[in-house]
């Protein structure tokens, strides 16, 4: 009754069957993973990786990775990289692409051209509608989720976080257009909800957030509504020119950044009044310069105070150019009262009575030039009669001479005439 093992030959088949199917399943994976290689000789294919021209307009994470010669395998593909397009959740296209290959125009290297530093590894740059080629820190690099982590951030539209003068500028400023969300406490979900659909809306535009209840803008708070625990604040920087890049040996210096502002004046903000400021923007509404950049500082009394005055100062201006504007400048100064104006009111008055009644014509600045010409010649000829300081000089050396001879004769006479006149005395004192 004891029964035998089945013979082999049964288990052979189906044990080839899943072998087969498991190789099959791997292949299949491997062709589905693998990442795709750019032609570098294809100039519009890099163009529309390195500047987003094509008509694809997308965002690209590219590895630099050399091209396997001589029918070689190749250097292995960097697995940081292989797991972050394996999770496929990065809003990128994942390439390869050989950077030591050198371009035409320039006769650089892609290294050279970007300025990406090839002992970095691996070397990933991220570039495409997103702007030119960026190459992605190390520490960014340490494992797939990581790289994944940072290209959301990078490429995911998202309001930019304030916290310095130098972010407000890069982040902001910088930007053709930028919105910035003065945030006077906690933002309720409605705000966050106004600010992710405006993001999705005006892809071109930049938005970002500040904390107004720690931090104070300066050169910009007097603009806007004065600040209230609680109560958010909105306003639209355009940039009118110059920009940040200081420039080299390849590229001009942008200038002096300079830029304008257009304030939501309601309270409170909302999807509607946001859109509307930002649309009116980007639709060319007049929007006010502004001479001096804002810059970041901690919200301090000082500054509040410092603040409200210069509230309070453009407050009196605009009351007094509202009267000013207000009273007919001919009623300002009907006579002369005595006053500066008053007596400019009057000459001009009988200059302008003396030339209507006399026929004067203004004289035009040719004419005025011709008068001043003649009156400098008639200065000169004038001068040139009463220069005597050629030989006038020789002789009025000899004058000098002759007055002083002739002094000390008149001196020496006078002393002569003096003793002559003593001795008369003498004479008749002893008569």
């Amino acid at each position: 009754n004891k029964q035998s093992a089945p013979p082999v030959d049964k288990f052979l088949k189906p044990a080839a069957g899943i072998a087969i199917a498991m190789l099959a399943y791997y292949f299949m994976q491997g062709m589905k993973n693998e990442i795709p290689r750019i032609d570098v000789k294809d100039e519009l294919a890099l163009r529309e990786v390195f500047f987003g021209e094509g008509a694809l307009g997308k965002d690209y994470a590219v590895l630099c990775h050399p091209e396997a010669k001589d029918g070689s395998v190749g250097l292995p593909v960097s697995s940081v990289f292989q797991d972050s397009h394996d999770d496929g959740s990065a809003p990128a296209e994942f390439v390869l692409m050989d950077c030591d290959y050198v371009l035409p125009d320039s006769g650089k290297s892609i290294f050279e051209k970007f300025k990406i530093n090839k002992k970095k590894r691996p070397t990933v740059f991220v570039s495409g509608k997103v702007g030119p080629p960026k190459q992605v820190p190390e520490k960014h690099l340490k494992t797939g989720a990581m790289l994944t982590k940072l290209l959301k951030q990078m490429l995911e539209p998202h309001a930019a976080k304030i916290e310095k003068t130098k972010e407000l500028k890069e982040k902001c400023l910088n930007k053709d257009v930028c919105g910035l969300l003065l945030k006077g406490g906690k933002p309720e979900p409605y705000v966050k909800h106004a600010v992710a659909n405006l993001l999705g809306k005006y892809p071109n535009v930049q938005f970002a957030s500040i904390d107004s209840t720690v931090l104070f803008l300066t050169n910009l708070e007097e603009y806007l509504p004065e600040y209230e625990s609680g109560q958010h604040r909105f306003v639209v920087f355009k940039k009118v020119s110059g920009g940040l890049a200081a420039g080299d040996n390849e590229t001009k210096a942008e200038g002096r950044l300079k830029t304008s502002i257009l304030p939501l004046e309601s309270d409170g903000v909302s999807f509607g009044a946001i859109n509307t400021l930002v649309s009116d923007a980007l639709n060319g509404k007049t929007m006010k310069k502004i001479p001096s950049l804002p810059n970041v500082k901690t919200r301090t009394r000082k500054l509040e105070e410092s603040e409200r005055q210069k509230r309070d100062r453009k407050k009196d201006q605009a009351r007094k150019k509202s009267k000013d504007d207000s009273t007919p400048p001919q009623q300002t100064f009907s006579a002369n009262d005595g006053s500066k104006e008053g007596r400019k009111l009057e000459r001009d008055r009988r200059r302008a009575e003396h030339n209507k009644e006399n026929n004067v014509k203004p004289k035009t600045p040719e004419e005025l030039a011709e008068i001043e010409k003649r009156r400098r010649q008639r200065m000169e000829e004038e001068s040139a009669k009463w220069n005597i300081e050629g030989e006038d000089e020789e002789e009025g050396g000899s004058t000098e001479e002759g007055w002083m001879d002739s002094g000390d004769e008149e001196e020496g006479d006078s002393d002569s005439n003096d003793d002559d006149e003593e001795d008369d005395e003498d004479v008749l004192d002893l008569d």
